[in-house]
């Protein structure tokens, strides 16, 4: 444990993002579960649940949990999976 006052509040700081990004994380894969069984299930209807991930993405992204380029990459990834399954 840190001896020194800034070190021990950098801990606790530290402590708290760590959660906060890990539930914002966690939330991102719940949300692209929802999506994978939203196009599973019916393809056609599955763009309500794409924007809603979508929106999940770029919060985590606004906020600084992802980077910019990861945001874009995971929305394009999940755009192509779902045109994919409506080609079918």
């Amino acid at each position: 444990m840190a001896n020194i006052q800034s070190a021990k509040k950098r801990v606790k700081v530290s402590e708290k993002k760590n959660l906060r990004n890990r539930i914002v994380k966690t939330g991102i894969r719940t949300s692209v579960r929802k999506f994978d069984g939203a196009v599973a299930a019916d393809p056609s209807n599955a763009g309500t649940q794409l924007s809603a991930t979508y929106a999940v993405i770029d919060k985590a992204a606004s906020k600084g949990v992802i980077h910019k380029n990861a945001a874009n990459r995971k929305k394009a990834r999940l755009a192509k999976q779902l045109n994919k399954a409506a080609a079918v």
